[in-house]
């Protein structure tokens, strides 16, 4: 089986490279930070699902149904609201500055340590959020493949990353943009055979399954309880500002969204993902519930940890590696998929925020287009380094779910680029202290993680959820408007 594995990795491997080395050729810097601007909006679109679901949604969705139901739809019915902010308020503003990192607005807007601040920002979040989708794959592949023939964790985390480094090293976005197509193709397969696979051999139909699974409690949309972290309007706020800042604020999914030949493009590219989203979201929550119904059924034992705790990270690759040849190679080809698509686009927005932000490349008339592209390779093989340590560094503190653990992360360090952003775009008339930027960026995430470690005692039993992400932003945005003076003009 192992063999088998191994074989099906290698294999969609060289299809990937060989899309890279079709869509890098004549590539330059123009084709890695822009993709040259003419990527068909309905291809990026589709890309699109594929970047923002990753290793996290594959495995942890479907794996979170045992605990929280179906409570994850309403962060997904949150993003449509975050997707018509996107289109209508952010790509309007790329656009018009003609943007290739976002982070250059900050500097419009502010000033030089603003611009960095929100880059660095950036940097460290999808730097640690990336990588932790990128560690779940690992981890599974070790778990199941490596594993077994006595190869350490550290092996599998270097192929994958020296594979993703290869195939972007040239072509950068241009190459990203084409290989995600083929990347969310696989991930959907896979979900879709497997719940097919489930069904044929529980002999059940879709609305029996869900029937079968609501009689027992597992797909639960809404939770009432206004103190209690999932509910129903906390998730829907949180699906809309984690999609505003998670995709409108993130130089990795905005770049692809830049990419497109002209705004209108780019604003139909972002209204057909959001629809789409609502669909493959609800297609992983059903695989969810069919994985935890059949584990029921058949009396399937759910993998756990050393205390005895169902990890729901492992229930989906247990269950399709005991099923069959067939659901272990789907499994493999869709975790595959997820593991490329959570990486790939990372490195070359972290090499892109590096090398206009920090670097000034939009700047310097000095340096040749020759000297530009080697700096560009130095900085993305730097980073592929960076992340494959984070991934190794990962591994002793992970026991459950990563899609909480993504969230959180994604709170605190999104929520001061909120309150910039915000500022920015709302408050018209005044401009921030650019000298204050940095401290307060410090600030505001360690104010809100001790209000949300001392929520229970300071706010009569209430409990953050993802909204903490909120409360961040608006901290930021307060003291931005306290260390802030009025502007004479305004060019933005």
């Amino acid at each position: 089986m192992s063999t088998l594995i191994l074989s099906v990795f290698v294999i969609y491997t060289i299809i990937i490279l060989c899309v890279a080395k079709l869509t890098s050729r004549k590539s330059d810097n123009d084709a890695f930070f822009t993709g040259n601007r003419k990527s068909p909006w309905f291809v990026v679109a589709y890309g699109m699902i594929g970047a923002s679901l990753s290793g996290v949604t594959f495995m942890s969705v479907p794996g979170n149904v045992y605990t929280s139901q179906f409570t994850y739809f309403g962060i997904v019915l949150g993003y449509i609201i975050g997707y018509a902010v996107i289109t209508f308020l952010l790509l309007p503003l790329y656009y018009k500055l003609n943007l290739t990192s976002i982070y250059s607005y900050l500097k419009m807007r502010f000033g030089t340590r603003s611009e960095k601040t929100g880059a660095l920002f950036f940097i460290l979040s999808r730097l640690l959020g990336s990588a932790l989708r990128m560690y779940l794959v690992v981890f599974v592949l070790y778990e199941f493949v490596f594993r077994a023939w006595n190869i350490p964790f550290w092996v599998p985390a270097v192929i994958f990353i020296v594979f993703i480094l290869v195939y972007t090293f040239k072509g950068g976005i241009k190459t990203v943009v084409w290989t995600d197509t083929l990347q969310t193709t696989f991930l959907l397969l896979a979900a879709i055979i497997t719940v097919v696979c489930i069904l044929k051999r529980l002999d059940i139909s879709v609305p029996e399954l869900l029937a079968a699974s609501s009689d027992k409690g597992l797909t639960k949309i809404f939770e009432t309880d206004p103190n209690h972290s999932k509910f129903w309007l906390k998730q829907i706020l949180s699906g809309a500002f984690i999609t505003i800042v998670m995709t409108g604020l993130d130089q990795d999914m905005m770049q692809k969204n830049l990419t497109c030949k002209n705004l209108r493009d780019a604003q139909k590219n972002v209204l057909t993902s959001s629809i789409l989203f609502i669909f493959v979201n609800m297609i992983f929550l059903c695989l969810g519930a069919s994985l935890i119904y059949y584990a029921q059924s058949v009396g399937f034992q759910l993998p756990v940890n050393e205390s005895g705790v169902v990890v729901n990270d492992k229930i989906f690759p247990s269950i399709a590696f005991s099923f069959s040849r067939f659901t272990s190679v789907v499994f493999v080809l869709g975790l595959v998929a997820a593991g490329y698509s959570s990486a790939d686009g990372t490195l070359t927005a972290l090499t892109t925020t590096t090398c206009y932000n920090f670097l000034n490349f939009n700047e310097r008339h000095d340096l040749s287009e020759e000297n530009k592209t080697k700096i560009r390779k130095y900085t993305h093989v730097v980073f592929a380094m960076l992340y494959l340590l984070v991934i190794i560094a990962f591994r002793p503190f992970h026991n459950q779910s990563l899609i909480d653990k993504v969230f959180e992360i994604a709170g605190y360090t999104y929520g001061p680029l909120l309150g910039l952003f915000s500022f920015g775009l709302f408050i018209k008339n005044r401009v921030a202290n650019d000298k204050a930027v940095p401290f307060i960026a410090v600030a505001s995430p360690i104010i809100s993680y001790v209000l949300n470690l001392y929520s229970g005692q300071l706010f009569n039993g209430y409990h953050f959820g993802f909204e903490i992400l909120i409360v961040n932003g608006l901290i930021t945005f307060i003291a931005l408007l306290c260390f802030s003076k009025t502007m004479k003009s305004n060019l933005l």
